[in-house]
């Protein structure tokens, strides 16, 4: 993939897609970040960067966004946002809220980027989810439902583009402490944690504050990212970071209870 030199990243303004962003660039990419308001402080000036407004919800910017882009090889879908709760408690405009942005709006953007890469019959789409599709953790259901989406998704396109030539990927970080991930969830949290919750949320906590032992980067994503998008393999995911390359071996090793074992 030597003449793929232009990547699109979406939600750089912090986190996993600001690393991203700087990794690309290092490896000599011209890289587009995206985020929802212009930050040209977070990033080293460079002509082979730019940074640009996006709002992976609204129609109009992706498409404002796509044309003052111009031809991209690799789109990374890593726009999202987070939300704990008890889902007894979340407002379905809440649920709805986080499924415009972590699934809709990956959706959107795949879907307005992909008849360029059909027409050369090259590119590649690196989405971005969780390791919480790997393994069920508890207050997270409408999060983890909006990221298993993706997945789900991304499997069957991948399956449908490889007819243009156009390569479709996941990346599944596990947890990073040292993100913004908790703060990004904001307003929405207010009111999530009933007082009959409050007890099982409070050991929840706890043990995320505890932190366990082995966690994920911002770097271990990017390089995951950047490894995804310059794979020619027919690998779909690529699990970033310690703890998720665990619980992604967990997974797919593990016999269900039930099933018959293997000869």
């Amino acid at each position: 993939m030597k003449d793929m030199k232009t990547v699109l990243i979406t939600g750089c303004s912090s986190g996993y897609g600001l690393e991203t962003a700087r990794h690309f660039h290092a490896q000599g990419w011209n890289v587009l970040a995206t985020m929802r308001t212009r930050r040209e402080d977070v990033l080293p000036r460079s002509e082979r960067l730019r940074v640009l407004a996006l709002d992976v919800t609204r129609p109009e910017s992706i498409a404002a966004a796509l044309e003052a882009s111009g031809p991209i090889d690799v789109l990374v879908n890593n726009a999202g946002i987070g939300l704990f709760g008890a889902f007894e408690a979340t407002p379905m405009a809440t649920v709805r809220e986080v499924f415009e942005t972590n699934t809709f709006g990956v959706m959107a953007m795949t879907q307005a980027a992909l008849p360029q890469f059909r027409a050369r019959r090259s590119g590649v789409v690196v989405n971005v989810t969780s390791s919480a599709t790997l393994a069920p953790m508890a207050l997270v259901a409408v999060y983890t439902a909006s990221k298993t989406a993706i997945e789900a998704f991304t499997a069957s396109l991948a399956l449908e583009l490889e007819a243009f030539d156009v390569r479709v990927k996941l990346v599944e970080p596990g947890y990073g402490p040292t993100t913004r991930f908790a703060s990004n969830t904001g307003p929405r949290m207010n009111g999530l944690i009933p007082e009959a919750y409050a007890p099982f949320a409070q050991r929840i906590f706890a043990s995320l504050a505890q932190g366990p032992a082995a966690v994920t980067t911002e770097y271990d994503v990017a390089e995951v990212v950047w490894r995804a998008a310059n794979d020619a393999s027919g690998q779909l995911r690529f699990p970033a970071g310690a703890d998720a390359v665990a619980l992604a071996q967990s997974r797919w090793t593990t016999v269900p209870q039930g099933a018959p074992a293997a000869s």
